[in-house]
């Protein structure tokens, strides 16, 4: 169940753009992570750049963007998530333009400590290995 926070300090970025930076982040999701694009969540953040520093100064250009995402531990390779960390940069730059600091973060939180509807990851794939031996 990945959930990934897009910060953009652009608070008048049309939906248009919001909608490919979600879409591109599910597929990257899916593509590189293996994750299911149906369990994938993606929140899209616009901040004023006057609330966004860097050095203790405000941000000089004005567009930056930060990705914060969180998925299970252990459910992906050192390589995969490399990868992902590439790809997510390459899809910023190439929908909101070359950006000075753009930033990715992947949280890996244990399966029996993270999930959605009440049901923990370890619980949802325990579930869903047990489904297919029967």
């Amino acid at each position: 169940m990945p959930y990934f926070r897009v910060t953009i300090t652009d608070p008048d970025l049309g939906s248009d753009v919001q909608q490919a930076i979600a879409q591109g982040l599910t597929q990257l999701a899916v593509s590189a992570l293996r994750k299911s694009g149906a369990r994938t969540t993606v929140q899209i953040n616009l901040v004023p750049v006057d609330s966004y520093f860097v050095d203790g100064q405000l941000l000089v250009g004005g567009l930056d963007a930060h990705v914060e995402g969180t998925i299970t531990l252990g459910s992906t390779s050192a390589a995969e998530r490399s990868v992902f960390l590439a790809k997510v940069h390459a899809l910023l730059s190439d929908t909101l333009g070359p950006l000075p600091r753009a930033g990715v973060a992947l949280y890996e939180l244990s399966g029996e400590s993270y999930g959605y509807n009440g049901i923990t990851q370890f619980d949802h794939y325990s579930r869903a290995a047990l489904a297919t031996t029967q």
